[in-house]
């Protein structure tokens, strides 16, 4: 296998060699001029124009701090220019809440005061905004593609209150996901302050502390798709809980509630250990994860939870389960790795890149329902097998649209069109 290579071999493999390279590997001698596998794959990305080649040349791709500006993206010249001591980078680089400390120390002379006061007040002004939106744990280089969907809705929200329009209708789709309860309160104050900006604010929620402090409530429901589609209750949240088809009112009105379980389950004695956690905000942690029990990591936010189960420990067992690429956050040791055999992260990253994906296939239902169809009378007598009314493969499915449904339009420098076929 290539990891059994002499470690020259595989750095000519990657990287090229202008010679040719002899070594000994099995037995054989082997003596070649060697191409350079990464230039080739990187040629062959920039080239491409199907999203399919993308995504497969994607997951060879893992992002490494450049060497020269070790990840600051300026040029030395640039990094040299400092204000209160501290360089751009240092400042991007500090979580929000201390930036908001670090740009209020900053004292200008009177000259400087004409030059740089207005553009320091908008800084201080802008950053904040985000913190009292709940995000002063992150830093301003975090990149966007790191960012939950709750976290990239507040930072728009925090551009909106920059703006201070007014007479504007705000949509939110439930803003207070993944926000402890401390933050909640933050969050609230936000919308109340663009509410009485002279702004309108609606928010599609669950959380029982925003729809007790809403001005207005609509309930819709009383249950789930057919058993949905009607408004339930409309008025005060004392109105809601004081109607007996709102199953929301029952909650809020203690009429129902979730039961605590009377006992828990024990752990089976084995454990997963984390020694030495310290990526981003995590300082030097030893954590211990029992086996065979529901455990939750919970936390304000910023305080590490993500960065403990999805950087380190996910990644770590990916490493060694399934020689992933991904690098683990930095970490001492993972101890307890044989008493798992198998990891599977479900997140909240969008499922299905193209136009046949859909709940069926993700859950192998098509199988079943596609085998039951073979096995009508009708369908033995002409033969037909499941791949008849699949639309994966050719014989079943439609072959000007090749089963997608869809017929994609390429727009080179535009995303992708795709029309009914």
């Amino acid at each position: 296998t290539f990891a059994d290579l002499p470690e020259k071999a595989k750095e000519a493999f990657l990287s090229g060699t202008k010679d040719k390279l002899t070594f000994e590997y099995s037995g054989y001698e082997y003596s070649s001029a060697w191409g350079v596998a990464v230039m080739l794959l990187k040629r062959r990305f920039e080239a491409t124009k199907t999203d399919k080649t993308r995504t497969a040349l994607e997951g060879l791709i893992f992002p490494n701090p450049c060497a020269a500006c070790e990840g600051k993206r300026l040029r030395p010249e640039s990094l040299a220019v400092r204000v209160a001591n501290f360089t751009i980078s240092d400042y991007v680089e500090m979580p929000i809440s201390e930036a908001v400390t670090a740009f209020e120390e900053i004292k200008l002379t009177k000259r400087e005061e004409k030059i740089a006061g207005p553009i320091l007040k908008e800084i201080q002004n802008r950053l904040q905004f985000l913190r009292r939106v709940g995000l002063g744990y992150l830093s301003l280089d975090r990149a966007a593609t790191t960012l939950s969907g709750g976290e990239g809705q507040r930072i728009r929200l925090a551009t909106q209150i920059g703006s201070q329009l007014r007479g504007v209708l705000y949509v939110l789709d439930e803003p207070s996901i993944g926000l402890h309860p401390r933050d909640n309160q933050q969050l609230l104050e936000t919308l109340f302050r663009l509410r009485d900006l002279g702004n309108t604010v609606l928010v599609v929620e669950h959380d029982e502390e925003t729809i007790r402090r809403a001005d207005h409530v609509v309930d819709l429901g009383p249950g789930a798709g057919t058993h949905g589609g009607t408004i339930v209750a409309s008025g005060s949240p004392k109105t809601l809980s004081q109607e007996n088809d709102s199953l929301t009112g029952k909650y809020i009105s203690g009429k129902l509630k979730i039961p605590v379980p009377k006992q828990r389950r024990l752990p089976n004695g084995k454990s997963l250990r984390i020694l030495g956690a310290s990526a981003n905000n995590l300082k030097k942690l030893d954590v211990n994860f029992p086996l065979g029990l529901f455990t939750v990591v919970t936390g304000v936010s910023g305080s590490g939870k993500s960065t403990l189960v999805g950087d380190i420990l996910y990644r770590g067992l990916a490493r060694n389960l399934y020689k992933s690429l991904a690098e683990p956050g930095e970490h001492i040791s993972m101890e307890g790795i044989d008493h798992i055999d198998k990891v599977i992260e479900i997140d909240q990253s969008p499922i299905g890149r193209t136009p046949r994906s859909n709940p069926a296939t993700y859950t192998g239902l098509f199988t079943p329902i596609r085998e039951f169809y073979a096995s009508l009378p009708e369908s033995k007598e002409r033969g037909y097998k499941a791949g008849r009314f699949s639309f994966n493969v050719k014989g079943g499915r439609c072959e000007t649209c090749q089963g997608d449904g869809l017929k994609c339009i390429e727009m080179n420098f535009l995303p992708d069109v795709y029309v009914l076929c």
